[in-house]
Parts: structure tokens; C-alpha cells; sequence
């Protein structure tokens, strides 16, 4: 089998050639390690390959599957984490200057699950500076690129995992979503993206001012893969007291159950928001196919007040936070927007502060009571398509409040489980993602209506126009 056709396998494709003996998990990183080479000079995805270690990890695994003992179904099966995430024996890097090479001494829970499932781990991946936008570029290692048009981002922060799936790196490659890092990316790039509900996947170290609004997850291609990723990364830490109760759920369970009889309410803008008009009639068109699947699906009126004056002060007080950290000689090294947003932060009172988790728990609930009506709420992922890697985030051309994350912040916010499918490309030929939200922990019902979703869509990979922007490489 070529690398090529190797690159557009799913995880569950990868495990059952592993045990027909037709492929080796070693005959898939080498393959892997390969294309990331390739590519890394266009793409500027990874942070660091560990050769060495993916090597080393690949043939533990063919030794188990040949003695017919793999430990999950993802045994063997290469991927990546993203370079906000502790892996022992890596430098956490965080795009930034104001980090230094000492490697962690310990895992993050989501790499301790990853690596007990016996996956391979080719590196890290880019993310902006402390992970602060939803465009991934940073000033310690530059620019990653978009595999559907190099001259546009693959969103971020979880901008490295996505331009590697898409690009045909893995099935699917680790991020985290604390305000749409999942969501974003895999809408730019044409992928699924499934933030899973607050707490169901452990998270360490979980003591940064945004400890409480992050998910960990993953990229993917398929929902199956999604669901199969899930299996691995949910239950509890000990090091993490935030996190749900262990939950024996096997989330490829159900899948094929459809939408069938469930109420959906579509909301284009959520009452403020104004996206492109191109973005509106695709979200719009794709959220018809739930309709054809036997959902009813009702546009609803507004549902959320403009984000930006309750919560900036829980955004940039973060920020400001982090920013009292580094020592001020190395602030000039900073994103500059990264650093305005912290130094405006400065001035964050407790008083606002408070108010900003005051309203922070009357939306969970406002959206809680919501849920009584509808099962899902369907809405676009992004205002835009992908913008190009020039773009200044936060800036006045594209704020974050309006053009950034205004659709996926609300739900970091309440907690809920919610996801980015494909709906469709632009006429420039750039993809969209159709937002699907559950009730709070509802995670299989999400992933049941992702699947349906997905059986409707007729999106597969390889995607024509990725291999178009590829093969000039």
C-alpha cells in the first residue's frame, strides 16, 4: 500500500488492517513520518517530530497485535498533541518566547490516555502564542498554513492538529477548545470537531485562569474516529478535580441511531451575529439535510446577548494574568496583539471579574431551561472562511468578539458538548462547518447526530481540492 493511500485511512481502517496482518503499525508511522516531512516546509504544522520515540512505539504495537493482544482499538494508530499539552520527556513551548526547552516531567491525563491505548506519537503541533486566537501563527514558530489554500490559516488555536488531518497526517491529531480551538480549526479545514462536554476528558495542569472553560479532544476525519478517540480520553484525574465521574459509555455505541424524531432549533446569528452571507446559506442548506433524516428543525429567535460585555473582562483578565508572569524584559517578544489584550487586562477589577462568572452562570442555565424545547441547537461555526494568514486577530478588521469566536464561545462558557461539521465550501473553494450543540453532557447525542449528519453529507476524504493545493508542493 502507497503512502499516499495510506495518508486518507481512518483510525478504525488503519487497526483492522493491523489485524488481517495486511499492514504493520510500523509500516503506518514510517509512512506518516514521511509525509510530515514533506510537508512540514508548507505547512509548518509541527512544533517537533520525535522520530526516535514514534519508532520506538510503532513496534511495541506491531509486537501486540502480532501476539493478537492490542490494548484498544486505536493501538498503534499515529497521532499528535498540541503544544499546550504536557508530554514528558517534550518541552512545552507554547508559541512563545517566554517559554524555554525544559521538558515536563509528567503527562497530561489526555497523553497518559492516548499512550495507554497504545498510540503513536509522531510530535507536536503548532499552536498560537499561549493558544490566545482562533488563527495560528506565533512569534516562536511563525506561520501555519491552511492544506485547502496555502495562503490561508487553518484557524487555531488547534491550528497544527488541523492543518495535519486535513493534509492527510493522521487520522486524527490531539487539541483543546477553550473558546472554539476545536471548533474553529476544523470548520476552516473541512474536518469534524467535536469539543466533548466540560469535565469528560481529565485535564493537568488545570490551574490557569482558563482551567474552567477548556475541553480536550481531537480532530478527525470521521465521526466514528471521533467516538473512538472519546472511548480513549474520557474519565477522571485525580490531579483534576474538575473532571466528570468515570462513565463506562462506549460512545461508537448508538451511532447509527439517526435524528429521527428529535427537535432542532437553527439560530443563523444567535441574535447578534452577522456572518457572511455565503457562510448563512450553507449553514442554512446543511441543516435542511437534518429535515430530509426525519428531525424536525425550527428556526428560533435570538438566544444570546453580544458576548463582549460580559465576559472581555474573564478573556483579557486571563490574559493579564499570564502576562504578570513573564518577566518584563521578554514582553517585547510577545504577539503584539497577545500583548495588548493582556496589558488592557491589567486594568480588570475583581469586582468585574465576579460579574463576568455571574453571567457566565446565568447563561448555563439560560441554555439549560432552552434545552427543555429542543434537543440541538444547529449554527454556523465561524462568521467567515477561513481568512487569509496575514489577518490581524482582534484587530478592527477582524474582532474577536464579531468575527472570531462569537458562535463558540457561548458554549466553553455553559459547558455544553458541541461540534464542527462540514457544510459545504465557498466559491473561492473553502470549507464551512455547520455547528451542532447538546444539552449539558449529552456527548453520545451530539456524536449520534454528527454520524447522521455525516451519512447524509456525502463529505469523504481525500477532498479534491486539498489534493489540488498538495500536488503543487
Amino acid at each position: 500500500m502507497s503512502d499516499r493511500s495510506l495518508a486518507w485511512l481512518s483510525a478504525s481502517q488503519l487497526t483492522a488492517l493491523y489485524a488481517r496482518r495486511e499492514l504493520s503499525p510500523v509500516d503506518a508511522a514510517e509512512a506518516m513520518l514521511a509525509r510530515a516531512a514533506t510537508l512540514q516546509p508548507h505547512l509548518n504544522a509541527f512544533v517537533l517530530i520525535d522520530e526516535a520515540g514514534a519508532r520506538a512505539a510503532a513496534k511495541a504495537s506491531q509486537e501486540r497485535w502480532q501476539k493478537n493482544a492490542p490494548l484498544s482499538p486505536l493501538d498503534g494508530v499515529p497521532t499528535s498533541i498540541k503544544d499546550t499539552t504536557p508530554v514528558k520527556g517534550w518541552p512545552t513551548r507554547y508559541g512563545s518566547h517566554a517559554t524555554d526547552e525544559t521538558v515536563a516531567t509528567e503527562n497530561a491525563p489526555a497523553v497518559d490516555r492516548l499512550q495507554q491505548a497504545g498510540m503513536v506519537l509522531l510530535g507536536k503541533t503548532t499552536t498560537p502564542e499561549f493558544g490566545w486566537k482562533a488563527l495560528t501563527d506565533s512569534p516562536l514558530q511563525g506561520t501555519t498554513r491552511n492544506p485547502w489554500n496555502l495562503k490561508h490559516s487553518p484557524g487555531g488555536s488547534s491550528g497544527g492538529a488541523s492543518s495535519l488531518t486535513a493534509a492527510g497526517v493522521n487520522p486524527f491529531n490531539h487539541g483543546n477548545d477553550g473558546g472554539g480551538s476545536i471548533r474553529i480549526p476544523a470548520a476552516h479545514t473541512g474536518l469534524v470537531g467535536l469539543k466533548p462536554s466540560y469535565g469528560r476528558i481529565a485535564q493537568y495542569p488545570a490551574d490557569s485562569a482558563f482551567a474552567d472553560v477548556v475541553s480536550q479532544g481531537v480532530l478527525a476525519r470521521t465521526v466514528r474516529d471521533t467516538a473512538l478517540a472519546l472511548n480513549a480520553l474520557a474519565g477522571p484525574d485525580p490531579r483534576d478535580w474538575r473532571s466528570l465521574p468515570a462513565d463506562p459509555r462506549d460512545y461508537t455505541i448508538g451511532l447509527e441511531d439517526g435524528v429521527r424524531g428529535l427537535k432542532l432549533g437553527l439560530s443563523l446569528d444567535l441574535g447578534h451575529v452577522k456572518a457572511d452571507p455565503e457562510v448563512r446559506a450553507l449553514v442554512a442548506a446543511a441543516a435542511l439535510r437534518f429535515e430530509e433524516l426525519g428531525a424536525t428543525v425550527e428556526e428560533v429567535g435570538p438566544l444570546i446577548e453580544p458576548l463582549q460585555k460580559s465576559f472581555e473582562p474573564l478573556w483579557i483578565g486571563s490574559f493579564a494574568t499570564r502576562l504578570r508572569q513573564i518577566p518584563t524584559q521578554l514582553h517585547g517578544k510577545l504577539d503584539p496583539g497577545f500583548r495588548a489584550a493582556a496589558e488592557k487586562g491589567l486594568a480588570i477589577t475583581l469586582a468585574d471579574y465576579t460579574k463576568a462568572y455571574e453571567a457566565k452562570s446565568r447563561l448555563a442555565r439560560d441554555m439549560a431551561l432552552w434545552h427543555r424545547q429542543y434537543d440541538l441547537l444547529l449554527a454556523p461555526v465561524t462568521p467567515t472562511a477561513a481568512p487569509p494568514v496575514e489577518t490581524l486577530y482582534n484587530s478592527d478588521a477582524f474582532p474577536r468578539w464579531t468575527k472570531g469566536a462569537p458562535y463558540t464561545l457561548p458554549f466553553n462558557l455553559t459547558g455544553q458538548p458541541a461540534a464542527s461539521m462540514p457544510a459545504g465550501l465557498t466559491k473561492a473553494g473553502l470549507p464551512v462547518g455547520i455547528q451542532i450543540v447538546g444539552p449539558a453532557r449529552a456527548d453520545h447525542l451530539v456524536l449520534q447526530a454528527m454520524r447522521a449528519y455525516e451519512s447524509a453529507a456525502g463529505w469523504t476524504w481525500p477532498q479534491p481540492k486539498v489534493m489540488q493545493a498538495l500536488a503543487t508542493l
